[in-house]
């Protein structure tokens, strides 16, 4: 079992740019391949990172170049930085993970991949 607890969403202007963390507890000694996904209002949630095993990171084409997925193991902790925030970028993030034994690569980035998820944290972007 893997408790995930997402953190640093909030209000920001477009252009702008966040920091969201993503803590994990529990069975957090087996290697892991975690995620970021996105859920705008009345849109299925996507994924548009991930990472294994804090290295090999994917990215959604669509965010590609504004995001950066990173993972401090020893502060079982998962980042994502989201620059040039753009009012699309408002949502829902949710943090996933799972128990993997190699890296899934671009699987990472399909909500069927993972077993654990995060409550989310809120992201607002306005002008």
């Amino acid at each position: 079992q893997i408790l995930l607890k997402e953190s640093g969403g909030g209000s920001v202007q477009t252009g702008g740019s966040l920091r969201l963390s993503c803590v994990a507890s529990g069975a957090t000694y087996n290697r892991r391949c975690m995620g970021w996904f996105h859920q705008a209002p009345g849109q299925e949630r996507d994924g548009i990172a991930s990472i294994f095993d804090g290295v090999s990171p994917w990215y959604d084409k669509s965010v590609k170049g504004r995001l950066i997925i990173s993972q401090d193991n020893a502060k079982n902790t998962m980042y994502l930085q989201i620059n040039d925030l753009k009012s699309e970028d408002s949502g829902i993030y949710y943090c996933a993970a799972a128990s993997c034994t190699q890296n899934i690569g671009s699987w990472g980035l399909l909500r069927s991949a993972y077993t654990y998820w995060g409550q989310g944290t809120q992201v607002t972007v306005s002008s």
